[in-house]
């Protein structure tokens, strides 16, 4: 399977210059993808103006992702703020072409560090979807600093895991070890698309990256606009996880 990591700077809390942006960018995707995969919160940046920002899961967002699926013919993973029942979540979304809407993640762990916590509320469950008989655990940001829900698909047996991102640049050794730490530990692909630039407080470096199941790097994106591609191959997974069968011998604890 053929993935593209589409690392940008959004316009800040600016959806119709980040959709601008974007289509611009994508005038360089010169090769077919299987699946595109853009930063967290992917239209907006990091706000925690929640409330203002916020979208149904039938909003304008989705409307725009599924169309840039049906256009480039491939799955989409995306970020943006979903409002349901009063209730705002920093929310991850699978699209496909022709077929819109797959499934959506809330992230578990609201950033409680930067308030994150005050402004969005807790997603309660992990998800995992499927990607041309690929199997993918969902996860955003922060969640990366919590093993557990990762060792919960591992349990799952899933091909790779996908982490979207804003991660700013003073703790970004701190992203690319745990993303090294997280394919090692579950022996699956691990993918994590961050962006680059600055809001208003924070700035961000990129470093979105690609993992194989022995922790080998496949590419690392540094401070700048790019869409990079990686291939995933379901059968290294099995091969890895056959030849260390590390995972048979998990005892919780």
């Amino acid at each position: 399977m053929n993935i593209a990591l589409f690392q940008y700077e959004p316009g800040w809390e600016n959806k119709e210059l980040s959709k601008s942006k974007i289509d611009q960018h994508l005038e360089n995707l010169t090769s077919d993808v299987d699946l595109l995969i853009f930063p967290e919160l992917t239209l907006t940046g990091f706000t925690m103006r929640s409330k203002r920002f916020a979208e149904k899961i039938d909003g304008e967002s989705i409307y725009f992702f599924a169309s840039l699926a049906d256009k480039y013919g491939c799955h989409i993973i995306a970020g943006m703020i979903e409002e349901d029942q009063d209730m705002y979540y920093n929310t991850l979304v699978h699209l496909a072409p022709q077929k819109g809407l797959v499934c959506k993640y809330r992230k578990i762990h609201p950033f409680s560090f930067t308030g994150e916590n005050r402004h969005y509320s807790s997603g309660r469950h992990p998800k995992t979807t499927d990607v041309k008989g690929i199997r993918i655990g969902l996860s955003i940001c922060y969640d990366l600093r919590f093993p557990e829900l990762f060792r919960h698909y591992a349990k799952e047996r899933v091909d790779l895991i996908v982490d979207i991102a804003n991660w700013p640049v003073d703790r970004i050794e701190h992203w690319y070890t745990l993303l090294k730490a997280r394919a090692i530990e579950n022996q699956c692909y691990v993918v994590g698309v961050n962006r680059v630039g600055s809001d208003k407080s924070l700035s961000y470096p990129g470093w979105s990256s690609a993992f194989n199941p022995f922790g080998e790097e496949l590419l690392c994106l540094r401070e700048k606009v790019a869409i990079a591609q990686a291939e995933i191959y379901g059968e290294e997974v099995i091969k890895i996880r056959d030849k260390y069968p590390f995972l048979n011998d998990i005892t919780l604890i």
